[in-house]
């Protein structure tokens, strides 16, 4: 059998998501070992994320230990992964996605109706303050980062009155002690991948790539891939106000997506359904360009100081 080397990144959820691909590698009679990667989204851990604007913050330096093959794969949280990748490398497999939407966690608060005026929410993504802001203009949003464990323990302490987090990851972790709502997805629409796993590796690994066929999800594919068509239409990256949800509905592809402003005074929405999803994402994506997501996204690009280009 063989011997793989899988490149992760060394936050506790990043570690959990490699050591669940190694556990499942390992079902398969192969053996495993997992090397940690600092990244630059990782060095940077003082600045809200939408201002560090970063191509591919998260994944450089793991691609170029896969390119230089010193890792055979690299398992990525598929919202982090550009959404498109150098020729050298190639998504061998998307993992059954977990819960796509967010959490609502607090101390206080059995829900997110149930904030008081003015509360004070932790959440580093632009996307979900644009939204949570429509709803609610009088929240104080701060950015918060670090790992889980940081900003459960800043939740905890009192520095914010609820934190939003990916639901997917708390869940994963077994952090849900605090998680007080998940919030629907037409309310805070999801982040494109989210909940998802992708796996990456070396376009001419025929080997591993075969290796990795078994843990590809069709059906979680099939929406990812309509998500980041409509995020590569739009030419954003990760960190700007771009929500998308892809699911099965009465047997055809239902594509959701929001663009809006991070002060949340505009909320432009689209939604369409059809049968082959990269057309999907493109169409949808081209839909909301026409209601002013180019402008919207500009002004975004125009407030950090490097702004994100196409992923």
């Amino acid at each position: 059998m063989a011997k793989l080397r899988i490149g992760s990144r060394g936050s506790q959820l990043a570690l959990w998501q490699a050591n669940h691909v190694k556990a499942l590698l390992e079902g398969q009679g192969h053996q495993v070992e997992i090397e940690i990667i600092k990244t630059t989204g990782d060095k940077i851990t003082d600045v809200a994320l939408a201002k560090v604007g970063t191509k591919g913050m998260f994944t450089k330096e793991i691609e170029e230990a896969l390119e230089e093959g010193r890792v055979d794969l690299a398992v990525h949280s598929l919202k982090d992964l550009p959404t498109e990748l150098q020729p050298q490398f190639e998504l061998a497999a998307v993992m059954k996605r977990q819960d796509p939407r967010d959490a609502f966690l607090s101390v206080e608060c059995a829900s997110f109706k149930e904030l008081p005026k003015g509360a004070r929410i932790g959440t580093s993504s632009l996307r979900r303050q644009a939204q949570l802001k429509a709803v609610r203009p009088d929240l104080d949003i701060h950015p918060l980062r670090g790992n889980v464990d940081t900003r459960l323990r800043k939740l905890e302490e009192g520095q914010y009155k609820a934190i939003i987090l990916a639901a997917a990851g708390v869940n994963r972790l077994g952090l849900t002690a605090r998680v007080r709502e998940i919030i629907a997805a037409d309310v805070v629409c999801p982040a494109v991948g989210q909940g998802a796993l992708g796996i990456e590796c070396r376009s001419d690994d025929g080997r591993t790539k075969e290796l990795l066929r078994f843990l590809d999800d069709a059906p979680t594919r099939t929406a990812c891939l309509a998500e980041r068509a409509l995020l590569r239409t739009l030419g954003g990256g990760c960190q700007v106000p771009i929500g998308a949800h892809a699911e099965m509905v009465n047997g055809q592809l239902r594509l959701s997506a929001v663009v809006a402003r991070p002060d949340g005074s505009l909320v432009l929405r689209e939604q369409q359904s059809g049968a082959d999803a990269e057309k999907l994402g493109v169409e949808v994506g081209r839909a909301l360009l026409k209601k002013g997501a180019d402008q919207v996204l500009q002004e975004v690009y125009g407030e950090v100081a490097a702004a994100p280009q196409q992923p």
